[in-house]
């Protein structure tokens, strides 16, 4: 099984694309288009997320995919799990009644939203997103989680640049990454 899934991996690492100087001069951008354009690589995403999830034995009732990317692979782990997806938006995109919270990022300040009723007090979740770098997202994700009094199982993503130590903000929660950079 263990070899299996090092050949996912390294898949995976032949599909992501590094693009330098994008979106602004200095900055090496990860591209996981190529990995959703290949049904072979996109499988072995969502098994490898299964894998983990299941060698943790997580009981998770919800997977929470963060704005937008967290959108593309969250439902697809959620229905192999058999469980709900509700989606973490940034603020303004959610109809109905929200809870927000306000976060960092490199270059200002956002805000991210869930709907109210999204997810419900004890409620077991699993926050998903393609890229971990600074952690603001996933940190601001994991506060309206608190807010909406869920127990976080634990955040996968798909990358993980550690040079920029997103992981030390999200502490003590548990984060498994596919490819580190």
């Amino acid at each position: 099984m263990e070899g299996r899934s090092e050949s996912k991996i390294q898949l995976l690492r032949r599909r992501i694309h590094a693009v330098p100087d994008f979106p602004k001069k200095g900055i090496l951008f990860r591209d996981i288009c190529p990995i959703l354009k290949d049904p072979t690589a996109l499988t072995a995403v969502i098994d490898l997320f299964e894998e983990h999830v299941k060698t943790k034995n997580w009981e998770v009732d919800l997977i929470v995919g963060l704005d937008a990317r967290g959108f593309l692979f969250g439902p697809l782990l959620a229905q192999r799990l058999g469980v709900g997806f509700v989606m973490v938006r940034k603020k303004g995109k959610l109809p109905g009644a929200t809870v927000s919270v306000a976060y960092d990022l490199e270059y200002g300040q956002a805000e991210a939203e869930i709907q109210e009723d999204a997810v419900t007090p004890g409620q077991k979740v699993l926050l998903l997103d393609d890229l971990l770098a600074t952690g603001g997202t996933l940190f601001a994700a994991c506060e309206l989680m608190k807010k909406q009094n869920a127990e976080i199982q634990g955040c996968m993503v798909v990358i993980e640049l550690t040079e920029l130590k997103g992981i030390d903000r999200l502490k003590p929660h548990s984060v498994f990454s596919l490819v580190q950079y």
